[in-house]
């Protein structure tokens, strides 16, 4: 009870922060409208009929006018009705994967949860049309004609990312980009997928210990779902770490060279995208060549 309240705490204060910034943001960042971020979004390479996978930093977009409603609409607009759109709508009441895992009284249901990942993403769950998965920690919501087979299931896959998971089912859509608007490729949970799929011959230990988190669904029942934590000192040198810039530059470096990354601004923020087959292909190419998201200084080699 102690920890639901502190994260209930937690929450109303993030959300205080965020009213605040965007105020500061309304007074002194550039004005970005919703056509002219349909237009940065196509002269990226968005087309008609993508599925994106969405990760974002609203305020990096300069001042929206119509705020993250607008950047959706934009971003429905630009994949049309015969696309889909992806996003992370985490619920970790914790703070952490293994601080949720931990809590006695916590039952995940979409239903009354909403999501820690941001006004973005909390606007998109209230969207027209939008699913959510049934996951525990880490849930996913999705618009588009692909909706519900994207975020089904979830609860029933072996694992976070893996088989049957949103992600899983992502990489099988024919036009599958991974997007980032306003962020550099810290922030990103395709990553992940990686791990889930190679295992034990992912090159480090990245899990620690498996629980079972229960999530409760339209139908009132309740099912057990798997959840891993993640190795403590090995968070601490991952790409999306405060302090692993290197990792992060090295990363957009090796997709750009490659020919997968695709850059340009969406309104005021650095944005990018790879198409998902690609993403995962070369990501496989580099963890056999011992370089992963958690990869030390020492081992990363510039051009």
């Amino acid at each position: 009870m102690l920890r639901s309240l502190k994260g209930l705490i937690k929450t109303t204060l993030q959300k205080l922060n965020r009213q605040r910034s965007a105020q500061k943001i309304k007074q002194q960042a550039e004005h970005i409208s919703q056509q002219q971020l349909v237009e940065d979004l196509q002269q990226l390479g968005l087309q008609q009929g993508d599925t994106v996978f969405l990760h974002s930093s609203l305020r990096s977009l300069g001042y929206v006018e119509g705020g993250p409603a607008a950047v959706i609409a934009a971003l429905q607009q630009a994949v049309c009705s015969n696309g889909n759109i992806l996003l992370p709508a985490y619920y970790l009441p914790g703070g952490t994967i293994e601080a949720t895992c931990q809590l006695d009284d916590y039952q995940f249901d979409p239903r009354i949860h909403g999501t820690h990942m941001g006004r973005l993403p909390e606007t998109f769950l209230k969207s027209t049309g939008v699913k959510r998965s049934l996951h525990p920690t880490h849930s996913v919501a999705a618009w588009g004609k692909d909706a519900d087979y994207l975020t089904n299931g979830h609860h029933q896959a072996p694992s976070v990312f893996g088989e049957g998971s949103p992600w899983q089912r992502f990489l099988e859509m024919p036009q599958a980009k991974v997007l980032g608007l306003g962020i550099s490729m810290g922030p990103v949970t395709f990553y992940h997928l990686l791990e889930d799929e190679l295992g034990e011959d992912f090159p480090l230990p990245v899990w620690e210990k498996e629980y079972r988190l229960p999530c409760i669904d339209d139908n009132n029942t309740v099912w057990q779902v798997p959840v891993r934590s993640y190795n403590k000192e090995l968070a601490r040198q991952r790409i999306d770490h405060p302090s692993r810039d290197d990792l992060r530059q090295y990363f957009m470096q090796e997709f750009q060279q490659a020919g997968y990354l695709k850059s340009g601004k969406v309104g005021a923020g650095d944005s990018w995208f790879i198409p998902a087959s690609d993403f995962l292909r070369h990501l496989k190419q580099l963890a056999s060549e011992g370089i992963t998201i958690y990869s030390a200084a020492e081992q990363l080699e510039y051009d």
